[in-house]
């Protein structure tokens, strides 16, 4: 039986591109939650008025990877110190936070933010816990981005083979054949 995970880590075509490599997961969607405004739309998002994350759904077997390891594919795939943005990306809209669904989520959220600081000493994560938020799919264009146009896409080119690299280098047992 398939589980859910929603994560936000800067912009959802790059988080989208690494999980859809990883070992265990079904499905990823990219989408919107934690705002304030219903059926936000791409363009009200980017405004950073919306107070919406950009983030993705990911659907896994826990049999073949857990929610602790998922947690820590996001955190070891994006910078969790950068309060409001990555790289270039600057706004709420691109903050590095978790959308636990319950609240043994939620704990192991926390644990994995732990784990991380842990492991990083002298950095701290920013990243946030929030919820339980709406979600909203991304309008049709965003969905698996990377596999249609974001290949000639400029900032794709600049900001996803890095982060797949970093994947594939930090968790080599948890990437797709």
């Amino acid at each position: 039986m398939s589980e859910q995970a929603i994560v936000a880590g800067g912009c959802f075509w790059c988080t989208e591109a690494v999980f859809r490599d990883v070992v265990g997961v079904s499905a990823v969607e990219s989408g919107y939650i934690g705002g304030h405004v219903e059926n936000p739309s791409y363009k009200e998002v980017c405004s950073g008025s919306t107070g919406h994350a950009e983030a993705i759904r990911v659907t896994y077997d826990p049999a073949s990877i857990t929610l602790p390891e998922i947690y820590d594919v996001f955190l070891g795939t994006h910078d969790p110190t950068q309060l409001n943005r990555q790289g270039n990306d600057v706004g709420t809209q691109y903050r590095s936070a978790i959308f636990p669904l319950d609240d043994a989520q939620r704990a192991e959220a926390e644990a994995a933010i732990a784990r991380w600081n842990d492991e990083h000493p002298g950095q701290q994560a920013v990243t946030t816990i929030e919820g339980p938020g709406e979600w909203y799919p991304a309008e049709d264009y965003h969905q698996e981005y990377w596999e249609g146009e974001g290949k000639s896409n400029p900032y794709c080119l600049a900001v996803i083979p890095p982060k797949l690299m970093k994947l594939r280098k930090s968790f080599q047992d948890k990437v797709k054949a």
